[in-house]
């Protein structure tokens, strides 16, 4: 694990993936703060689509687990302050060690972790005929957390300065009391919500667990590029074995390998250098 010392209080640069995740979260803000002041009709329709519901997606609605992490209610001004700062931090952070791609998936992975939590909660009760408090999922709060337990593991020794407390914590111990935190939240009316909280932390685990450092959009390209590879191959056996059976028609005997590849005119260029 890389050993750093403790962070200074200055953001990171403002560009790529956390300009791109700030300024949606902060353009989705205002577009639901402009629909407010229209009316409560217009506001009602376009939350009641944005929002993570469980029983809606169930209903068809597959589009929710992605756009609810944008959606900020216009009442909670400073809370989604103190979000978008954390997004900008933290993704800026991530973003200076492992480029853009990486932190998108990370960021993606975490909200979809988030809103999987949820539906599984949902179902778990469902099953058992148990009544829960359904709460609809907003904000970038689980990608935040997602965030924040990927600085834990990997940069577990980064000392965090508590604004505006004079003193700093580690990242790895920040990462534990923030799940601390939701855990006890399970206790409560708010048990959905924690739990589905703690599904971005798992979900920014796995990505860390599985997906390649170079981010989700290299390892697509890696495997499109495999596949087709491997389609050449196959094309080229085929036109080996189409080959084979030409010139056997025409009284001669040649032999390919498992690649396609001519032995005998590999047999040839080794002695000819011999």
């Amino acid at each position: 694990m890389r050993r750093m010392g403790a962070s200074s209080l200055a953001f990171p640069e403002f560009r790529g993936a956390t300009r791109r995740l700030v300024l949606l979260n902060l353009a989705a803000f205002f577009v639901v703060l402009v629909l407010s002041l229209a009316g409560t009709d217009p506001l009602k329709a376009v939350l009641v689509r944005a929002l993570f519901q469980p029983d809606s997606f169930l209903h068809g609605w597959l589009w929710q687990p992605l756009t609810y992490s944008f959606v900020h209610m216009p009442g909670a001004i400073f809370g989604t302050l103190f979000e978008l700062l954390s997004l900008w931090f933290l993704c800026g952070f991530l973003e200076s060690y492992h480029g853009d791609s990486w932190v998108m998936g990370l960021y993606g992975s975490s909200v979809l972790g988030t809103a999987a939590a949820a539906l599984a909660m949902y179902a778990a009760f469902a099953l058992l005929h148990l009544q829960v408090l359904t709460l609809p999922l907003y904000g970038c709060f689980g990608g935040i957390f997602g965030m924040l337990i990927a600085i834990g593991l990997l940069y577990g020794d980064l000392d965090f300065m508590m604004f505006p407390l004079p003193i700093s914590i580690k990242a790895r111990y920040l990462a534990v009391i923030y799940a601390l935190v939701s855990l006890a939240f399970l206790f409560t009316d708010e048990r959905m919500y924690a739990f589905a909280q703690l599904g971005g932390a798992v979900g920014g685990w796995l990505y860390l667990r599985w997906m390649p450092r170079r981010g989700v959009s290299f390892a697509l390209s890696e495997q499109w590029y495999g596949l087709r590879n491997r389609y050449y191959r196959w094309k080229r056996r085929r036109a080996a074995r189409k080959f084979e059976v030409y010139m056997k028609s025409q009284g001669r005997t040649v032999r390919f390998d498992g690649q396609g590849r001519s032995i005998d005119d590999e047999h040839n260029d080794r002695t000819r250098w011999n």
